[in-house]
């Protein structure tokens, strides 16, 4: 059967990135002046390439935001689906198996021809990583073939009406079979995309030049640098000077200057990311229902979302935001209950033993800011909490040990595939393998393994809702607020879309007069 994703669906993510912002549409299309095949652009990017460019790993994104790295499918952030790309159709050709038709006339960067052969080799190495992607594992997977010259067939351990939506994941995109020497993957020359990466500055930027065989038609630019810059103040001042020409994800103090300056245009979507406080379910007192509840009627999140976030964000109701179609319906916003919060702390038998710890990550600056916040308000319960700031990487193996109390955190619901369903199995299902909370519960994991297996989206989206529901009763977290993400252009960019996962940026119809 052709899949397709229902209407609502299509309604839900739309509005998760529909755009605001000074007036800007998200699109550049109504620019005057006409673009010039020579010019290049400059876009700082926060994070730099990890795992010397393994496609399993978030290397990938790079690959993709600078328009090198293409898919079978992709997520059409304007018509909120799953579309074509490298594959033209796909069906499902037995409960256990669906065939992608590949794209014919499409050559690598190399002048190798596209190739169910080449196509099925390069997703086979993701498959056997030693550190699989969270998309496309042999979990969910068990086997890429070449079926003939223009057909693939995935196969999958259980029904899965998922895998056109695994194969729109950036990291199952397709390399030439001599990206791959041993252990190796080398993308220089070997990728299909409208950009071509000719030099890297190893943790600094990569150079693309355009490719002037694109099978996509006319690529604008002539080129593209991406530089890696963490540091979010640098990537507002570079914009605004132009320095650069696109700066993602833009901190909430850099607006101001921003958005002030006629020269540059703020672009705001809803992002399916929320601030969470992350608790450990698994150790005392967080392992007790009603401590954990007391926890979440002691802050104000409303105060937190107009304080600390500058309204930028929105107090969070869940662990959705209300736009996704598969929100807990009638859920709000949980409201400041001191009296309550003290209450549930006595159900609980909580004595203030000792100061619990709240770890704030330092690669999101405004977490010492909300620790602080939150240190204030389950003070004024009776809970002392010390604050902690530790770089992500030195604090994960604790976390997944379960050798912490609190953290703060945020996750990209729609990180791996436009369905919540690999978020929602890692986070939170018994043998989740990012289940930071180690919350446990037998009907939860029931409900995500129908959902898993459901291919009517609708009812799927109703068992997500269901599972959200049991997240909330049992008060795993407090999930904070829910963010935007905000980029920051060049007023004179033409045909520049807002992708609120970073994940599509210099694309071919990107131009600059």
């Amino acid at each position: 059967m052709r899949f397709s994703l229902p209407s609502s669906l299509s309604l839900g993510l739309v509005a998760l990135i529909s755009l605001s912002g000074c007036g800007f549409s998200g699109s550049s299309a109504g620019a005057t002046q006409a673009a010039k095949a020579d010019q290049r652009i400059v876009v700082d990017n926060f994070r730099a390439p990890v795992a010397n460019w393994a496609l399993e790993s978030d290397a990938a994104y790079i690959l993709s935001l600078s328009g090198c790295l293409e898919t079978l499918t992709r997520y059409d952030e304007a018509q909120g689906k799953i579309v074509p790309l490298l594959a033209t159709e796909w069906k499902q050709v037995s409960p256990l198996e669906w065939d992608f038709t590949i794209r014919g006339g499409v050559k690598f960067q190399d002048g190798s021809a596209l190739s169910a052969d080449a196509v099925a080799g390069s997703l086979q190495k993701v498959l056997a990583a030693a550190v699989p992607a969270r998309a496309f594992n042999p979990k969910v997977v068990t086997g890429v073939k070449a079926v003939d010259d223009r057909t693939v067939r995935v196969s999958t351990p259980t029904e899965s009406p998922l895998v056109p939506y695994r194969l729109a994941s950036v990291n199952t995109g397709i390399l030439a079979p001599a990206a791959f020497k041993g252990d190796t993957v080398d993308p220089f020359g070997h990728c299909t995309g409208p950009f071509e990466p000719v030099s890297e500055k190893p943790k600094q930027s990569l150079t693309l030049d355009r490719n002037e065989a694109y099978w996509g038609g006319e690529v604008q630019l002539a080129g593209a640098e991406v530089r890696f810059i963490t540091d979010g103040a640098t990537r507002a001042a570079q914009v605004q000077t132009g320095e650069a020409d696109v700066s993602l994800s833009i901190p909430v103090s850099g607006l101001p200057g921003l958005e002030s300056d006629a020269s540059v245009k703020v672009l705001k979507s809803d992002s399916p990311r929320t601030a969470t406080l992350y608790m450990n379910n698994g150790r005392a007192p967080f392992d007790d229902v009603d401590f954990r509840k007391a926890v979440r009627s002691a802050l104000d999140l409303d105060a937190l979302a107009a304080s600390v976030y500058e309204g930028a964000a929105v107090a969070a109701s869940g662990p959705f935001a209300p736009s996704e179609p598969w929100a807990v319906k009638g859920s709000v916003t949980p409201k400041q209950d001191l009296e309550g919060a003290r209450k549930l702390l006595a159900t609980a038998g909580y004595t203030a033993d000792r100061p619990l710890e709240v770890i704030a990550i330092v690669e999101r600056a405004e977490f010492a800011d909300v620790a602080t916040v939150i240190q204030e308000d389950l003070k004024a319960v009776g809970i002392p909490v010390k604050i902690q700031t530790k770089e992500y990487a030195a604090a994960e193996p604790d976390l997944l040990a379960g050798n912490y109390d609190m953290v703060l955190s945020q996750r990209n619901r729609l990180i791996d595939i436009a369905d919540p369903i690999g978020f929602l199995t890692a986070d939170y299902t018994c043998d989740g393998t990012y289940n930071l909370s180690h919350f446990c519960n037998k009907d939860y994991d029931a409900t995500i393994a129908k959902a898993a297996t459901t291919a009517d989206a609708d009812e799927r989206y109703r068992l997500y809702a269901e599972a959200g529901q049991i997240l909330q009763e049992q008060a795993v977290n407090v999930w904070l607020v829910n963010e935007q993400a905000i980029d920051a252009v060049r007023a004179d960019l033409q045909a520049h879309v807002q992708d609120p996962l970073s994940r599509y940026v210099v694309r071919a119809e990107t131009a600059k007069p």
